[in-house]
């Protein structure tokens, strides 16, 4: 029996993501919550982080018409994308939050936390605590840092004026609101032709309800110009981890008589020869399925099926091509191939290094990076009896992006 409560999700999300952000300057580099971080785009850190809460529910991201491809590129392959809804903004912050509260109105959800995508290093800690605001009987919880400058006010260029900082604050979002009474308010003020309102606690505020204070977060920071998303850039990149991923492979092919074995793309003269439907170059087999380990590919026989006509008697070095080439569609960098041959016969040493040469010119990287070993299994078992020859291999790669 499984005591584990499933989590209640019981806050939904819309995600402000319709500006075109030209205060980020670079207008080629498309719109700032597309541009990347940390090796991913901006908005798929918020949604990344909205996500993984366990309280976070139906999420509504409202876009720009023009960004359906950017937003699809951005969240691909990541967790939880199913759960996502996208909605069209409109020519204000304001419609397009609207537009994003009436997308969840089958849903009624409990409450909705509105976030802007450019705010991308919120935390579950943070949510939490402005859920118990929410939880504790308010319909708004406003996250806000009070403001620790000296305040000044001026006229043309000249301070006319110092403001009493006391009492205030900065806003943060997301801001989170009890969904009803949210929406109504939203609506009355398009009804009523008002779209002034700067933030959506103003809203809140106009129509009645009742805002408290939530504790904000200091690393909450708005990407707004081009130096804020630079800071962004290199914050994450000082806390990653490095995606370096490890793959095996292992394949094995009978000895029959015959002429010779290719191994590592080098044939060698022998009264034997490796049975199979390509070149059965049992190497170069064993370290194509280690690089297809390394991004969940499946293995040689899944891309290159020996029931296929086409691929009787291929060299085995398209293979491997083909796998490195599917690494690297997937952001991969191979830093390492490693391949050990199990064979009493025949010798390897005399070929090491034409199949070291070989595996970098087929992967694309230094021969330093590709190392060939050989030993026997001191005539135990089927290779001891020179019945077949085995390979074992692993592939090391590096993957964009990393993690946190």
């Amino acid at each position: 029996m499984n005591d584990m409560a499933e989590p209640v999700r019981d806050c939904a999300f819309v995600v402000v993501a319709a500006g075109r952000g030209e205060r980020a300057g670079a207008p080629h580099e498309g719109p700032k919550q597309y541009r990347p971080i940390g090796g991913k785009a901006v908005i798929r850190h918020t949604l990344e982080a909205i996500l993984s809460w366990s309280r976070s529910g139906p999420v509504v991201v409202v876009i720009h018409p023009d960004d359906e491809a950017l937003l699809v590129n951005a969240v691909a392959g990541m967790a939880g994308a199913a759960r996502l809804t996208i909605v069209h903004g409109g020519p204000t912050r304001q419609h397009s939050v609207l537009y994003g509260l009436e997308a969840l109105i089958a849903q009624e959800p409990r409450y909705v936390f509105i976030h802007d995508a450019v705010r991308p290093f919120v935390t579950s800690s943070f949510m939490d605590g402005i859920a118990g605001v929410l939880d504790a009987g308010a319909q708004a919880a406003l996250p806000a840092l009070a403001v620790p400058d000296t305040l000044k006010r001026a006229e043309s260029g000249r301070i006319v004026a110092t403001v009493d900082r006391a009492g205030l604050y900065a806003a943060q979002t997301p801001q989170a609101f009890v969904y009803a009474p949210i929406l109504v308010a939203h609506q009355k003020a398009a009804s009523a032709g008002d779209f002034s309102f700067t933030d959506d606690a103003a809203i809140a505020e106009w129509g009645g309800l009742d805002v408290s204070l939530a504790e904000g977060l200091a690393g909450n920071v708005k990407l707004t110009v081009k130096r804020d998303i630079d800071l962004a850039d290199e914050r994450l990149r000082r806390t990653m981890i490095a995606d370096v991923r490890c793959g095996n492979g292992y394949d094995v092919h009978q000895l029959v008589p015959g002429n010779g074995v290719t191994l590592c793309g080098v044939f060698i003269p022998h009264e034997k020869a490796l049975s199979g439907h390509s070149d059965a170059d049992v190497a170069l087999h064993a370290l194509t399925d280690a690089l297809l380990a390394t991004c969940g590919a499946g293995d040689i026989g899944d891309h290159f099926p020996p029931s296929d006509p086409q691929w009787k008697g291929a060299a085995s070095r398209i293979f491997l091509e083909r796998a490195a080439e599917i690494v690297r569609e997937r952001g991969g960098t191979i830093t390492n191939a490693d391949v050990s041959i199990i064979a009493e016969r025949p010798k390897v040493g005399p070929h090491r290094e034409t199949m070291r040469a070989n595996m970098s010119e087929f992967l694309n990287i230094s021969i330093d990076r590709c190392s060939v070993k050989a030993t026997t299994n001191e005539t135990i078992g089927f290779v001891g009896r020179e019945e077949g020859i085995a390979a074992i291999a692993t592939a090391t790669v590096i993957y964009e992006g990393g993690r946190s």
